[in-house]
């Protein structure tokens, strides 16, 4: 399996050869990264870690902007369209519609924007860091092995840039659908119920949308205690909030 991935990325180069492959794997046993025999080669758990730290850095595996940005603008635009059709007491029809079309603009918007920005900064990453690794390759004094690491690299960062492309579509699909779902729910609660219990409920599904899934999940992945990501948090959504309903109210 390892060998065939190597022949997938080496297709029409001769860039790896088995000796320095298995040089390799032996260092890395040694270091309690592989398991490593005569047959096939494991992955520890040590090299699990670290493989999915890596896959987490350069192809963002691990989904944490996209949806801390899709729940905290999904809570803000619902919170937002809920309070302004409670004070304004707007009909069914209009809030329905004003509603849809700013959850849905929001959405469309965060799905463009991670989606165009993702690539643009992630491309620049990898330009910076070619020209680091090149520049490292250079010092290489024998001139077969410099060319044969240099041409490696390159196919290696062709295989990387379209791994991330799809990597940055999944992001941007990622943010878009969690700021709709975020919003949709309490939206719909608060025209699926009665007055004073829509007010109530929506607000609730909100609360529990920023005070559990946001602040919870922003705990995990930063390690900072829940108490202060909780402060940071509610800070923030309340500020956004009530700007957007003073701008909205002086409009």
């Amino acid at each position: 399996m390892l060998k065939q991935q190597i022949d997938k990325v080496c297709t029409g180069y001769a860039c790896v050869e088995i000796d320095d492959l298995e040089k390799t794997l032996d260092d890395m046993a040694a270091e309690g990264l592989v398991l490593k025999d005569k047959e096939q080669v494991q992955l520890t758990e040590q090299g699990l870690k670290l493989g999915k730290e890596w896959s987490s850095l350069l192809l963002k595996k691990e989904p944490v902007l996209e949806v801390v940005a899709g729940l905290v603008d999904g809570s803000i635009t619902s919170l937002v369209v809920v309070l302004s059709a409670f004070i304004a007491s707007l009909t069914f029809k209009a809030a329905a519609f004003a509603a849809l079309l700013t959850l849905a603009s929001v959405a469309i918007t965060n799905f463009s924007s991670f989606l165009l920005g993702g690539i643009t900064a992630d491309m620049a990453d990898m330009v910076t860091l070619q020209t680091l690794m090149n520049y490292s390759l250079s010092d290489i004094p024998d001139k077969k092995e410099r060319e044969k690491s240099l041409m490696l690299l390159q196919r290696l960062f062709t295989v990387l840039h379209k791994q991330i492309s799809r990597a940055n579509i999944f992001s941007a699909i990622m943010c878009g659908t969690t700021t709709f779902l975020a919003g949709i729910v309490p939206i719909l609660s608060y025209f699926a119920l009665p007055r004073p219990q829509n007010i109530i409920a929506a607000l609730a599904i909100v609360c529990g949308l920023v005070g559990f899934f946001l602040v919870r999940y922003r705990s995990k992945r930063s390690r900072v205690h829940w108490k202060i990501t909780l402060l940071e948090t509610a800070v923030i959504v309340t500020i956004a909030v009530i700007a957007s309903l003073l701008i909205g109210g002086s409009a």
